[in-house]
């Protein structure tokens, strides 16, 4: 038994090293490949400055029933409540957990559409920064599973209104589409 082990590890541990030799030699041509490649370069530039703007939580506009409303950079719905008197969010426990605030790790970036002027962070309770926007905390709603969708729209759900919020930072207050889907899912410009 000890011997069919022993040859067992012998034959993985060669397996494993010829795999790993290989694949270095393909990376190492694929390396220089890419970096002879301007195409490439600039392929991974904006692959990284698309993360950033991610991590950055961007702000932009979509166009649906409603108007022009905000969204986040994926094209999701964010919203105002107006229980929010301030900067400070109200919205904690239960209610955050169906109203998720849009929460960042470094400072918000204002996408198409939206006004960098009106972008802010506020602390919540838990420490974390959550997005403002002409001085409202914005939220998503867990009922919108698509880009674009209002389904949150006019809801009074914990004690005040909901509402999408247009590019100067005011609320829409029309009904959202009968359907709860927008006419257009994507942020304005086309851009993530």
């Amino acid at each position: 038994m000890k011997r069919i082990t022993g040859r067992a590890t012998a034959v993985a541990a060669v397996a494993f090293f010829a795999t790993a030799a290989t694949g270095c030699g393909g990376g190492n041509s694929g390396s220089s490949s890419a970096s002879t490649s301007p195409s490439a370069s600039a392929s991974l530039a904006a692959s990284a400055s698309t993360s950033t703007s991610a991590a950055a939580g961007t702000v932009a506009t979509a166009t649906g029933s409603l108007g022009t409303f905000l969204v986040d950079g994926a094209g999701r719905t964010l919203y105002l409540f107006e229980a929010d008197t301030s900067t400070k969010s109200t919205c904690t426990g239960t209610c955050a957990a169906a109203w998720p605030p849009l929460t960042v790790t470094a400072e918000p970036v204002a996408g198409k559409g939206a006004k960098a002027d009106l972008l802010g962070t506020t602390t919540r309770g838990d420490g974390k920064k959550e997005v403002t926007y002409n001085g409202h905390p914005l939220y998503y709603f867990g009922g919108d599973t698509k880009a674009g969708e209002t389904n949150g729209q006019g809801s009074t759900a914990f004690g005040a209104a909901w509402y999408v919020l247009d590019a100067s930072g005011k609320k829409i207050t029309g009904p959202a589409s009968p359907s709860g889907q927008p006419t257009s899912g994507q942020p304005s410009g086309g851009g993530y």
